[in-house]
């Protein structure tokens, strides 16, 4: 690798195989000196989780050409992070953490449950600046190019601006093959009902499956993730992994148990 270029590590929770990491690599191939470690398999909605108990396996692969080293990770997406950053980056040290490109959006209350989201929570715990880039195209094989130019002007920027501390970007696009423009918004509020279906297995116990309807719970809002996406914008929202409530202080401070002690 050239020690003149930048350095990104980028992995996914789609798998390495997946269509949006291999289009994300060959957006940046040209920018920067790219190493891919990424789960060996689909990992979506292991957030943050990582592999306590089971150990974790790696397989060199050479699936992207071009001098881009690419690994396979037994374990979740932050594995892949913990894994990459302890042994396949010992002698240097990523300039920029990327999670992505997603199969299916990570806006609202979605990037908690997030895998490509917990890349860039761990890369930020880590004191390098970090992104998740996501698409709202669910279908895996989707074409992303009109990604490109707003995925490298990100990337551009973030490397010469560097991000604060505790800071990461998350990124989110339409479903749509051209763009309004670009958006920075908060996370919207929302929830998830229905999302269990119980079935009956033919050997006579109950099953579920975990399916779900997402609600938006503020539709008349016009500063949020969910509504500015699908209005047609690419929605930037950035994201604090600082998750003390600081507007709760003073409130807290009246309550019973503070007055009057234990």
């Amino acid at each position: 690798m050239k020690d003149k270029r930048p350095f990104i590590l980028i992995s996914n929770d789609d798998g390495y195989q997946a269509n949006g990491i291999r289009a994300l690599v060959d957006m940046l191939r040209d920018m920067a000196d790219i190493l891919v470690c990424a789960p060996d398999s689909g990992r979506s909605g292991y957030a943050c989780a990582f592999s306590a108990v089971p150990p974790l396996h790696i397989v060199r692969r050479d699936n992207m050409g071009d001098g881009v080293e690419v690994w396979s990770c037994s374990g979740t997406p932050v594995d892949c992070v913990k894994v990459a950053c302890d042994e396949l980056c010992r002698e240097r040290k990523p300039d920029l953490i990327i999670g992505g490109i997603n199969h299916g959006a990570n806006n609202t209350i979605n990037c908690h449950y997030s895998g490509t989201v917990g890349i860039a929570i761990e890369g930020t715990m880590k004191y390098i600046p970090s992104l998740a880039f996501s698409s709202c195209y669910f279908d895996p094989n989707a074409d992303l190019s009109p990604l490109r130019p707003y995925v490298r002007q990100v990337v551009a920027q973030t490397l010469q601006r560097g991000l604060p501390k505790g800071i990461f970007l998350n990124v989110n696009f339409p479903a749509q093959s051209e763009f309004k423009g670009v958006k920075v918004c908060r996370m919207g509020y929302g929830r998830w009902v229905d999302e269990v279906e119980k079935r009956r297995h033919p050997r006579g116990h109950d099953y579920f499956w975990m399916v779900g309807r997402y609600v938006n719970d503020e539709p008349d809002a016009t500063d949020t993730d969910e509504w500015t996406v699908n209005q047609g914008y690419v929605v930037i929202t950035p994201t604090d992994i600082d998750v003390t409530a600081y507007r709760f202080f003073d409130e807290l401070e009246h309550w019973d148990l503070l007055q009057d002690g234990l």
